[in-house]
């Protein structure tokens, strides 16, 4: 069947290459149109009980994560000269388009009573009348009277000061959201530049845009990365322009259709999705190596037949002799490249059953486009070839590689000669690695793919050690009824209970509810008095409510207003905002089980009462933990998957044997070296297992193939087809190798941690699989399928 499909190829080879070409501009446009996401991609499905619980919260009280801060540090921020500065900077970053609201120490109101009017009129404490250091020192003692702002726009015990800016929503979920984000930044460095003091900026619209602008820019390092390690392992191997830039337009259209299909299905570029054309290049690379290098092995071949003619036949049999190699070249390595790439293409398409968007649209496209490589490699390079003059003796001078050949002879040796040390050496290393694997510990953080010398990590640790930290989490309390709130004091004194319970735990920012307002109201009314920051009893609440406008529909001042973003219109669900550290996925399901227990000893009677947690970073704790387990099946499927194709290739369980445990090893052994150098279990690592498992195997699949296509040859001889298999393969497979740990390692040049460890891990992984692969599986088919020949 390969040898017909070899000379429908060349027989049709123009039409085939004026439809590929035309099929390539085709997604070519396509991918000229695909996009940067701007939105951390979903990582549970939309109906996990979570995000559901998480969709209704911004339904009733809006966005968790539309606030980016911007902190100071100083003992002068109330020195009029700097005070005015830093004044000004947050009046430029008002300015900018789309930010909707900014809160900070001069935007601070007090609230004063008014008898006549019957209200609570909000006054600013830092009005524009302030022109002397006398007046600001005046308006510093009235603000840091006022208990509400304490921990929550400074920090009294470091001079930390903390501002507020929220960006408008949906400028968020847009490219635009680059621009907004890099004006706020320059106000900011602004500032820092005339003051002298030091800024820190973090929040979740922060650390989006900058992680998305980051995914476009190593997008293209590591394409163009890539490109220059394939030309010149291309250059080193083949010592031909010619084979390089077939190699080259090869997995160009690859990454063309990878980013064709992005748009094609709908899909973004995202962490993941941005890896997908590097890794086209990677994978497609040995594609064209294993064609070529059996296209100048069959050269050599005719080369040899044709030397005993006359100079002049051999001459007329040149056309002939070449077209002999191009169609063996096809029919032996048709089959080989397709179940390497079928194989490759289940390590990476597994990732499309699970229920994750995030892994979905990885997988779906890499596995597509994959296969679509082979398409591509078996049209273009015969048809390319054809066109093209005979290889040149430089250009197999590579199959004589002296080094090269010396290392196979010392494998033919170990294989040959020391099988027990072999056994003994690969069982010796599965044990050590096994050890390792206990140490694995699973864990995530929320920026833990950033460097730790990352000013957005340095920032983001600054707003955690002085208020809290920035990431959100929301309390929804369900009174169970309307005005559950406000018909009595209870649900407002267990709220305020909670609260003081949470506060007390330094790994959150202060809580903020409605209880926090009225407190304030409270302070208020009794003219400022600091003390009456508690809060309201019945009989305070019978001379407040009037102030407040919570009763009736009368007309509502700007307070109250304020207070009921923190409730719904029913005045049934109240919401504890607050911000925490990033403290990771071990200790988040602990704090939130102590904090569960507490609030059912407060809350106690379900009948009255339904407490719910939310916010940013319970998806994100859901979402790691849905991910880490649908890459744990995903390894399982690609497992089960990867052995049906072998399967069905050799027909044969001896074999299927061989050609599994050679590509378990490095697993384990990878995972135990994770253990070993404590590189904990997450999103970013699981992946590797997968992906190095559909790569790896590609190795496995052309030792055997040629091994089954020798055996005749040698009389069914066990040991000799074996070491014939080595000698022929084992360059193509050092080389290969080669190439595809060159290519990940690449990724280890990432700022994002996930990234280098696809990069180190996947190439140290090759390298094992490259080892068992030539010196472990042929120990094992000596061993097994000798048994069977006797």
């Amino acid at each position: 069947m390969w040898y017909k499909l070899g000379q429908i190829v060349l027989k049709y080879r123009i039409a085939l290459l004026i439809a590929l070409f035309a099929a390539t501009g085709y997604m070519g446009w396509h991918a000229s149109k695909v996009t940067i996401s701007y939105e951390f991609a979903k990582a549970i499905p939309t109906d996990n009980p979570k995000y559901v619980e998480y969709m209704d919260f911004k339904k009733q009280f809006g966005e968790d994560g539309s606030v980016l801060v911007v902190g100071v540090q100083t003992d002068e921020f109330f020195n009029l000269k700097h005070f005015t500065q830093y004044k000004q900077m947050l009046s430029d970053i008002k300015g900018v388009k789309s930010v909707e609201g900014i809160v900070g120490v001069p935007m601070a109101i007090n609230l004063i009573k008014s008898d006549t009017s019957e209200k609570l009129n909000p006054v600013s404490v830092f009005g524009d009348s302030i022109t002397s250091q006398s007046l600001l020192d005046t308006a510093k003692s009235q603000f840091e009277n006022l208990v509400f702002y304490q921990h929550l726009l400074y920090n009294p015990a470091s001079n930390a000061y903390l501002a507020g800016v929220t960006i408008n929503k949906e400028m968020l979920r847009s490219k635009n959201r680059v621009q907004v984000v890099a004006d706020i930044v320059a106000a900011v460095a602004k500032y820092e530049k005339l003051t002298g003091v030091p800024t820190y900026i973090s929040g979740l619209p922060l650390i989006r845009t900058q992680v998305a602008d980051r995914i476009e820019h190593e997008m293209r390092y590591f394409l163009l990365g890539s490109l220059g390690l394939a030309i010149i392992t291309l250059l080193l191997f083949f010592r031909s322009f010619s084979s390089t830039a077939i190699s080259l337009v090869v997995v160009i259209m690859g990454v063309v259709w990878s980013m064709g299909t992005l748009h094609l299905l709908g899909y973004k570029i995202s962490l993941l999705t941005a890896l997908i054309p590097p890794l086209i290049i990677v994978i497609g690379i040995p594609n064209c190596i294993y064609f070529l290098n059996k296209y100048h092995m069959s050269w050599q071949k005719q080369l040899a037949e044709n030397s005993t003619q006359p100079r002049e036949e051999t001459n007329s049999a040149m056309s002939g002799a070449k077209k002999s190699a191009l169609l063996e070249m096809v029919s032996k390595m048709g089959i080989v490249t397709l179940f390497c790439n079928i194989a490759a293409a289940i390590g990476f398409a597994v990732f499309a059953l699970t229920k994750s968007d995030l892994l979905r649209e990885f997988g779906a496209v890499a596995g597509i486009n994959i296969m679509v490589l082979f398409v591509i490699s078996f049209i273009f390079i015969p048809a390319v070839l054809s066109f093209l003059p005979p290889p040149k003796e430089r250009h197999t001078k590579y199959l004589r590689n002296r080094f090269l050949e010396g290392v196979l002879v010392k494998i033919e040796n170990w294989v040959l000669l020391n099988k027990g040390k072999v056994l003994g050496f690969t069982g010796l290393l599965v044990v050590v690695a096994i050890v390792g694997i206990l140490k694995i510990k699973s864990v995530g953080y929320i920026v833990d793919d950033l460097p730790k010398n990352d000013k957005i990590y340095t920032d983001l640790k600054w707003f955690e050690k002085n208020f809290g930290g920035v990431m959100p989490l929301e309390i929804v309390i369900d009174t169970k009824k309307k005005n559950g709130l406000t018909s009595n004091l209870k649900a407002i004194e267990k709220i305020d209970e909670f609260s003081a319970f949470i506060a007390t735990d330094s790994s959150f920012a202060r809580p903020i509810s409605l209880v926090e307002g009225l407190k304030f109201a409270k302070q208020a009314y009794y003219d400022g008095d600091s003390t009456q920051y508690v809060v309201p009893n019945e009989f305070d609440m019978a001379f407040i409510s009037p102030y407040l406008k919570m009763k009736g529909g009368g007309a509502e001042n700007s307070f109250s207003k304020m207070v009921k973003t923190f409730m719904d219109s029913t005045r049934q669900k109240a919401r504890i905002s607050l911000s925490m550290a990033d403290i990771g996925t071990v200790a988040l399901p602990k704090m939130l089980d102590s904090l569960k227990k507490k609030s059912d000893e407060i809350f106690g009677d379900t009948s009255k009462y339904k407490v719910q947690f939310t916010g940013s970073s319970i998806t994100y704790l859901e979402g790691s933990r849905f991910i880490i387990q649908g890459l744990k099946e995903s390894i399982l499927w690609a497992f089960l998957l990867i052995a049906l194709c072998m399967l069905v290739l050799f027909k044969s369980a001896r074999i299927l044997i061989c050609s599994l445990i050679p590509n378990l090893i490095p697993l384990v052994v990878t995972a135990g070296l994770m253990g070993w150098m404590g590189v904990p279990l997450k999103p970013s690592t699981v992946i590797v297992f997968s992906i190095a498992l559909g790569i790896a195997i590609d190795i496995t699949i052309r030792f055997l193939v040629n091994y089954k296509q020798e055996l005749a040859a040698h009389n069914e001889n066990v040991t000799a087809t074996t070491v014939s298999t080595i000698r022929h393969t084992g360059i193509s497979i050092i080389y290969t190798s080669l190439v595809l740990v060159a290519g990940f390692v690449i990724f280890v040049f990432s700022s994002f941690g996930g990234t280098m460890a696809l990069g180190w891990l996947t190439s140290f992984t090759l390298l094992i699989a490259t080892f068992t692969n030539l010196v472990f599986l042929p120990v094992m088919l000596i061993g097994l399928m000798a048994k069977k020949r006797k």
